[in-house]
């Protein structure tokens, strides 16, 4: 089936560009960002998928302000068309490809709407590709990239409208594809049976006044690297003065570490130290990081019990919830991806981001030894 894109000269297959190049039903398109403030009182995170196997497009927003976590999900049919990345009153739009985008949330039912611009900062940044085998299959094969930003616009949530002011609030855009298990896999075959092998993740995009820095580690239940990219990042004053998609000024680092301070009975990070080599070896880089307070990931989806990423819901549906941050059971499995909103320092320099975690399974270095159980 033809599409607006076929008439560019872009394709990677015999087929049209609507047609995915595996028959895999995990395959997937995705826009992820986050926003937060200087300040350190606002955060917000938005993700949109595109399901092409499964039919599906989802959307959600979610914003945590005053010690409360509000969140949008929308799920529809799929339209289509490629290009068209809306669902129901949900789109998103690529004012500039690579430099900026806009988010609108069109008047609705549940009385969250919004209408944001995120420009670029820095350039992109590609993460490693990641691929994840169990018992000889194929579970996720990926990739992404990165953008440290500005945010500038209006979100209407919890009877209160909140004005984002683009020197004032920052964040980041994550874009992915590829194949991860989404919308409860296939139910044919038989259960996976060995989880032993666990996931810990750590992410940590950073806006520091002069620069912007990337830190991303995958390791197994040793403690041993499997993925990583560690990442010094020129900032511009505006879409405009980026030098391309990507900056050929970036430094990137090796030997990703980290130190890490846990909450006595969950696994919820409380405070971190990360750190990062030149290429040549010469110099080390250390950074610690102090959480103001945890963005639920589920609140866009992620690990959500009933609006999780690739899930049917019917042609059109939404919804809204909101709950308490002092109420959240940090030891349950559908909070334990999150992103902490941090303080950060390097030397005489401060900054501000986030530390995203995913630790699931055994983890040696960490006195993880089960699924779930604290250190």
């Amino acid at each position: 089936m033809l599409s607006l894109f076929d008439d560019y000269p872009i394709h990677q297959t015999p087929d049209p560009i609507a047609t995915p190049a595996t028959s895999d039903r995990n395959v997937y398109e995705r826009y992820w960002f986050n926003g937060y403030t200087r300040a350190g009182d606002l955060y917000l995170g938005i993700g949109s998928g595109l399901y092409p196997h499964l039919g599906i497009a989802d959307g959600g927003i979610s914003v945590v302000h005053q010690g409360v976590q509000y969140s949008f999900h929308a799920s529809s049919r799929k339209s289509a068309e490629p290009s068209v990345t809306e669902v129901g009153p949900f789109r998103i739009e690529i004012v500039e490809p690579m430099r900026s985008c806009r988010v609108v949330l069109d008047a609705n039912e549940t009385g969250v709407a919004c209408d944001l611009l995120f420009e670029g900062r820095t350039a992109n940044l590609e993460e490693p590709r990641h691929t994840l085998e169990h018992a000889g299959q194929r579970i996720m094969d990926t990739t992404r990239f990165a953008q440290l930003g500005h945010w500038s616009g209006w979100i209407d949530i919890g009877g209160q409208r909140l004005e984002l002011d683009r020197a004032e609030t920052l964040g980041t855009k994550d874009r992915s594809w590829g194949i991860r298990p989404v919308g409860g896999g296939d139910p044919r075959g038989a259960p996976l049976q060995d989880l032993s092998g666990g996931v810990f993740f750590l992410w940590a995009p950073i806006h520091w006044d002069d620069m912007g820095s990337h830190f991303q580690l995958f390791e197994d239940r040793y403690g041993r690297p499997l993925y990583q990219v560690g990442a010094f990042l020129p900032v511009h004053d505006s879409p405009a003065d980026l030098p391309g998609v990507e900056d050929p000024s970036t430094r990137f680092m090796r030997s990703l570490e980290h130190r890490l301070t846990f909450a006595e009975d969950s696994r919820m990070i409380r405070g971190a130290t990360l750190a990062m080599s030149s290429l040549d070896g010469v110099t080390r880089h250390e950074i610690t990081l102090e959480p103001i307070f945890t963005f639920r990931m589920k609140g866009i989806g992620y690990m959500h019990p009933e609006w999780g990423h690739g899930a049917w819901k019917g042609e059109l549906a939404m919804t809204s919830e909101q709950w308490s941050l002092d109420d959240v059971d940090e030891t349950d499995l559908f909070n334990q991806h999150v992103q902490h909103l941090v303080r950060a320092r390097m030397g005489d320099r401060e900054g501000i981001g986030v530390l995203e975690q995913i630790m699931l399974g055994p983890h040696d270095p960490s006195g993880f030894s089960d699924f779930l159980d604290a250190g």
